[in-house]
Parts: structure tokens; sequence; C-alpha cells
């Protein structure tokens, strides 16, 4: 009887164990059936067609333009340097960060359905910030090889082995995902009320204006993770260009000022574009994001900076424009 029993209370016990299971299963479910309303630009339907048309164009010249330079890269032997390696890296993850929004962009500029699920809507905010996270350090890492270009030439080809390299490229990714791990799930431990966003993706800003409880402690948790990624990486890498200053200032040679200035300036204001406005949109109080003027500012870092990009670096990067008039001299033959 005793035993009976026993497997009377286990087994009751395991039925309402799964019969709870079930339920929260199905409410997660249920969850990720959810849909958002993105609201875009709808509240400007005059400009949307202008968006669609101008976004297309962008988006094509930034996949040319990234593209062309993973190509060169990989074909030109002579930008087989951690500079280039560095480079192309950056020019692959532009591609992935625009493609992460600018679809869901242009279907809710052109078509009729302005919803994501929520399911989606978590997925793309994940992969947004991993790829944005990612970006952060690998800045980082491309003005720590400028700085050991610069003040250590000498010791450069030890400093920066192919080893090294291939380390800190896959710690920008790890570093950034991670990163982007840890928001997502803080932001999924908040209630939300209401399903409609006032952007064209789902961005951490928005999501924080839909939480319907106080959420001040989970809120603080994000900010630092995202002082952390952005004011950090910021400040080594206006370190490493204070150095790459004073010793480009000891140069003597007029020549060899302006290619530095040159190569380093061009990566300068890439890091100026894109902290920026990633620090104008995460590092400002809840209470004062504009939801509207988030939107264009997005448009800015998400669209337009890595258009310009290839742009910024090759425009007076002498190795770059030689190595695409062979590969064209090439096509011609």
């Amino acid at each position: 009887m005793l035993f009976r029993f026993v497997i009377f209370i286990v087994g009751t016990k395991l039925s309402l164990c799964c019969l709870c299971t079930y339920k929260i299963m199905d409410s997660f479910n249920a969850t990720l059936e959810e849909r958002f309303f993105l609201v875009g630009f709808s509240d400007w339907p005059q400009l949307e067609l202008i968006l669609f048309v101008f976004i297309s164009i962008f988006y094509s010249l930034t996949i040319f333009g990234n593209t062309t330079i993973i190509a060169l890269s990989r074909i030109d032997l002579r930008l087989h340097t951690p500079m280039y390696f560095f480079l192309s890296n950056l020019s692959f993850l532009d591609l992935c960060f625009t493609t992460s929004t600018v679809p869901q962009l242009l279907i809710n500029l052109y078509g009729q359905d302005k919803t994501i699920s929520y399911g989606g809507c978590v997925a793309q905010l994940f992969i947004y910030l991993a790829l944005g996270s990612t970006e952060c350090v690998l800045l980082v890492v491309m003005a720590f090889d400028r700085y050991a270009a610069v003040c250590r030439p000498l010791h450069y080809t030890t400093i920066m082995h192919p080893l090294l390299c291939q380390a800190l490229a896959i710690s920008s990714w790890v570093g950034g995902f991670l990163n982007s791990l840890i928001q997502t799930g803080l932001m999924m431990t908040m209630p939300l009320c209401g399903h409609r966003l006032n952007h064209f993706f789902c961005e951490m800003p928005v999501f924080l204006k839909l939480a319907c409880q106080d959420t001040g402690g989970t809120e603080a948790k994000m900010f630092v993770a995202r002082a952390i990624i952005l004011v950090f990486p910021a400040t080594l890498i206006l370190g490493s260009y204070g150095h790459i200053a004073k010793a480009v200032l000891k140069v003597k040679s007029t020549a060899g000022r302006r290619k530095a200035f040159g190569t380093c300036g061009s990566h300068l204001l890439v890091v100026s574009l894109f902290y920026g406005s990633a620090i104008y949109t995460y590092l400002q109080p809840k209470s004062s994001y504009s939801e509207s003027k988030g939107k264009f500012v997005a448009l800015f870092y998400t669209i337009v900076t890595p258009m310009l990009n290839p742009l910024i670096y090759t425009l007076r990067n002498k190795d770059v424009k030689g190595a695409l008039w062979k590969v064209l001299g090439r096509g011609t033959d």
C-alpha cells in the first residue's frame, strides 16, 4: 500500500509539473506569436516613397562598396596586411549590420503589412545589438593596429602577428554577441504594455518606452552595459589617437606626416560618425528620448554610415585604389 501511495504521489507531481510546463510553453508560444506594429514613417506618408527610393540606392551602394573591399582584400596580395584584414571584417560587419534592419524598413515603407512578431522583434534586436557592439570593439582593435603601425613601426610586424589579428577579430565578435545577449535577456524580463513601436525596427530605447512597470533596476543594468560597450572603447580610441598624433608631429617628412594623418584621419572620421550617433541614441535618459528624432538618427548610423565607410577608407587610400584599377584593368584586357 505504501509503495502504491508513493507511486500515486510521484505520478501526481509529475502530472502537475507536465501541466505547468505545458502552460508555460503555451504562454511563451503565445507571446512569440504576438505582433508589434512598426509605425516607421507612416506619420509622414509624403516621405515614404522618397525614403524608399533613397534607402534602396544607399543599401545597394553599401552592398557594392563593402563587397568590393572584401573582394579586393582577398585578391590583391598587397592588401594582405593587418589593416586590410580588419577593414574587411568591418566591411562584412557593415553588410550584416545594414541587412539586419533595411529589408524590414523597405517592407515597412512600401508594403501594407507593418507588423512584426514578438519573436522576430527579439531576434532582430539581438542581432542588431550584437553587430553594433561588435563594431564598437572592432574599431578599438583597428585603432590599436594604427597605433602599432605609427608609434611602433619597427616592431609592427612582430606585434600584429596573424594569430594575434585573428584572435582580436574573434574577440570582437564574441564580445559583441555577449553584450547583446545580456541586454536582450534583461529586456525580455521587462513587462511590456502595448504593441505599437514608434520606429522602423525593434530598437532598445523604443522597447524601454513600452515598459509598463517600474523597471529602474533593470534599466540601470542595461545602461551600465551600454556605457561599457560605448564609453570605454571610445576612450581607448581617443587615447590611441592622442599617442598617434604626438608620434606623427615628430615626423620630419611632410609626405610621411600627410600619409599617416590621411590613413588615421579616415579611421577617426568613421569612429566619430558611428560613436556620435550611437552615444546620442543609447546614453540619453529614457525620459528625454525623442522617438521622432531617434528614427532619423537611426537612419544615419544604420544606412548612411555603412555606405560611407568604404568611400572614407578608399578615397584617400592609394593601395585600395591601385588594387581596384588593377582588377578593372584585368577585366578590360
